[in-house]
């Protein structure tokens, strides 16, 4: 009988009831293991919907070029080689503020990088304030009517400069986002040259990375193209040098989603900003938390004390098992095979002891079978199934046989 019919029936006849039950089981267990796994959070890197980033995450742990991290306390920043290190943080939802910033520019001026995607909240501008960088995000939406993909919302930013972290790229596809200011006193959105931030110069802006095209502009949702007069290339990612480390900025922390990283060319872009690191940091310590199965399994990670807490508990729980699996098996077996007689040694005997003879047929007098030794049998009859069952046993030795069993059977009677 197949497990399943075991468990569902009796093998002829399916219990309906056992059915259900199992079947609530199992979804039940099905949905808590999706919910222990992923997140609905925004941007979230264990999100697998539109508006989650686990195609970015999941590729960053594939690369074998690259360690991936989930940052979920900034103290972890500090286990971390700035100078080897990448950090994304994408539309935190809290600003970083005490020691959390404090980390965050100690790793920024040991020589880390530190990418901030941000479109309209203010967290994004106060951690680039509290790390020392020039450029701000500014706040407003974006549109492009000449070129953009499914609208004037989702500009596409045409204008690449020549800078290793744009290798490949020849646009962004970007969805509700803003501009980035690169700061310096200007005022006119150029930013630095990119050659001067690459070579670590000192200077008031931010270089540009990638800018719209010159029929882009600023403004609320609700304006139009006619209540604008000043159509320009806006900035939507600059990069500037801040002490030993640099920080990128992007107005649109969409282009990480998993609907937007597959458009042109974002993931090419998103992927190249730590091309050249050995270690890439997504930080979520200002940001929805992750799911409690992941939370624990990062914990584990990250501590060896409970790797071997964890590796020492599934070790014994592996042996529970096993043992408790063979003592079924052994009693399976025990349940389904003969019992075997033990040897014992046998005590010398006289020739016409006719005991031995009767237990070496493996049965008793007393067993209401079709034996030798069985009642209703003539002596006739049990001389032939003796020499049926020891054809060795010459008539001599039959004879005493059946006389130590007619001897037995009578005692027997006389007990009863």
């Amino acid at each position: 009988m197949s497990w399943h019919r075991g468990l569902l029936g009796d093998g002829e006849r399916i219990a309906w009831p056992r059915v259900l039950f199992v079947s609530l089981v199992l979804t039940v267990g099905l949905a808590l293991g999706v919910v222990a796994t992923t997140s609905s959070a925004g941007f979230g890197p264990y999100n697998p919907a539109w508006d989650g980033s686990s195609e970015l995450r999941a590729g960053a742990e594939t690369d074998p070029a690259v360690e991936a991290h989930h940052v979920g306390e900034t103290a972890e920043y500090e286990e971390l080689p700035p100078e080897e290190t990448v950090a994304f943080v994408v539309a935190p939802d809290e600003p970083y503020k005490g020691e959390d910033a404090e980390r965050l520019r100690a790793f920024v001026a040991d020589g880390g990088t530190l990418v901030v995607f941000e479109n309209f909240d203010e967290a994004g501008n106060a951690l680039l304030a509290e790390v020392g960088a020039d450029a701000r995000v500014d706040g407003q939406l974006l549109r492009d009517e000449q070129h953009h993909f499914r609208g004037p919302a989702m500009p596409v930013a045409t204008e690449v400069a020549d800078h290793r972290l744009t290798t490949g790229v020849e646009q962004l596809t970007l969805n509700y986002g803003t501009a980035v200011d690169p700061g310096g006193d200007d005022g006119n959105w150029t930013g630095a040259n990119a050659s001067d931030v690459e070579a670590g110069t000192d200077t008031d802006a931010a270089a540009v990375l990638v800018a719209t095209s010159d029929f882009a502009y600023l403004g609320p949702e609700e304006d139009d193209l006619d209540q604008q007069d000043d159509l320009r290339s806006y900035p939507v990612a600059t990069v500037e040098a801040v002490d030993d480390g640099r920080v990128v900025v992007v107005g649109d922390p969409s282009v990480t989603v998993n609907a937007m990283l597959a458009e042109p060319d974002n993931e090419a872009f998103v992927r190249g900003l730590y091309g050249d690191a050995d270690h890439v940091v997504f930080d979520h310590s200002h940001a929805d938390e992750l799911p409690p199965l992941m939370t624990g399994i990062l914990a584990v990670r990250g501590s060896p004390v409970l790797q071997l807490l964890v590796g020492t508990f599934g070790v014994g729980l592996v042996a529970g098992l096993s043992r408790g699996r063979m003592r079924s098996i052994s009693g399976a077996l025990r349940a389904r095979l003969p019992v075997a007689r033990r040897s014992r040694p046998r005590p010398q005997r006289d020739a016409h002891d006719t005991s031995g003879d009767v237990g070496a047929l493996g049965f008793d007098a007393d067993d209401d079978d079709r034996t030798a030794g069985g009642p209703g049998l003539s002596d006739a009859e049990r001389a032939e199934f003796l020499r049926r069952r020891h054809p060795d046993w010459d008539d001599a030795r039959i004879r005493r046989v059946i006389t130590a069993l007619n001897t037995t059977s009578m005692q027997g009677d006389d007990d009863k």
